[in-house]
């Protein structure tokens, strides 16, 4: 039965593990409504694997507690085990096998019995577009077939919560989109997902809810819409054909910032319908010829700027 959006798939308070004096999670609390997307963003070592760790029993938690498809992390470990699929940053398949090899091997582990590892191996290879790789050695796979059988590998047991702990490192943007989709297609079928991810973009395309740990506590939650809104205004791009339209617009408009290389002009604003079109009012009074315009809203790389001070540049190099 597909859970509704009401139904707790995690839930965790007051989190807390330190490894010597380095404070990996400060106390941190957590709400997953099942058959939603909901990611955790963070530069490396903010905490993010961390919590995958704690919450996959891979780790035991300093303090606090958390139930996963409603079985505590301490007294029912196994029973979370049985209830999860984990895929994480690094591919767990066995270059020496086959792609469908790798799959029957998982089929095996997960106890299935003949009939039913068959028809499972065939489906995931199938949904994964694998099928015609099936026969070859993973070590001949690209970046995204190895991350596409990951998963698969994963979806094994048809788990109802699946942790992706940054499941796009790496991938060239067509396979990342690719995986977006599949993540979208899971959640469809009523799959939980807990998504770590230091792309912002990837958190905005995805959640349905975005957390935002920096140095092992959360220092924002909500959707991606409300995140946005905790920052303030945009802006107008203005892109000129010749430098005497742009020296007009600075005269005329006395805001903005320039770039004479570029010959564009960039205006803050809060962008709206109406904002846009009276600056463009104001530039035909001024019979200023605009060459192309841009508008900019608020994204979640600017909320994690102004929450933490550090752009995705610097979150992207830790």
């Amino acid at each position: 039965m597909t859970p509704t959006r009401d139904e707790l798939a995690i839930q965790a308070a007051g989190l807390r593990k330190a490894f010597g004096d380095h404070v990996a999670l400060d106390g941190i609390d957590l709400r997953v409504a099942a058959g939603t997307v909901f990611a955790l963003l963070g530069p490396n070592g903010a905490g993010k694997t961390t919590t995958v760790n704690v919450l996959t029993t891979l780790l035991t938690a300093d303090g606090g507690n958390a139930q996963v498809a409603g079985h505590d992390l301490r007294r029912e470990p196994d029973r979370v085990r049985a209830a999860i699929g984990v895929t994480g940053q690094f591919s767990a398949v066995d270059n020496l096998l086959t792609g469908e090899e790798n799959l029957l091997l998982m089929a095996d582990l997960r106890h299935l019995d003949n009939d039913a590892r068959g028809r499972r191996v065939a489906e995931l290879l199938d949904v994964f577009e694998l099928t015609e790789a099936a026969s070859d050695r993973v070590s001949t796979y690209s970046g995204g077939m190895r991350r596409r059988l990951d998963l698969a590998m994963t979806l094994i047991g048809e788990p109802r919560i699946i942790f992706l702990d940054e499941p796009t490192t790496g991938l060239d943007p067509r396979s990342r989109r690719v995986m977006w989709q599949i993540v979208r297609n899971l959640v469809t079928e009523g799959v939980t997902i807990f998504l770590t991810t230091q792309y912002l973009e990837e958190a905005d395309q995805l959640a349905h809810r975005v957390a935002m740990l920096d140095r092992g506590a959360i220092v924002a939650e909500g959707t991606p819409s409300e995140l946005k809104r905790l920052v303030p205004g945009g802006h107008i791009r203005l892109e000129f054909t010749d430098a005497a339209e742009l020296d007009k617009a600075v005269r005329t408009l006395a805001v903005g910032v320039r770039d004479d290389d570029a010959l564009t002009l960039q205006i803050p604003l809060e962008v709206s319908a109406r904002s846009v079109r009276d600056l463009l009012e104001g530039l035909e009074a001024a019979a200023i010829d605009v060459g192309g315009l841009s508008v900019r809203t608020p994204d979640l790389d600017d909320v994690f700027l102004a929450l933490t001070g550090r752009a995705r540049e610097e979150v992207a190099a830790r």
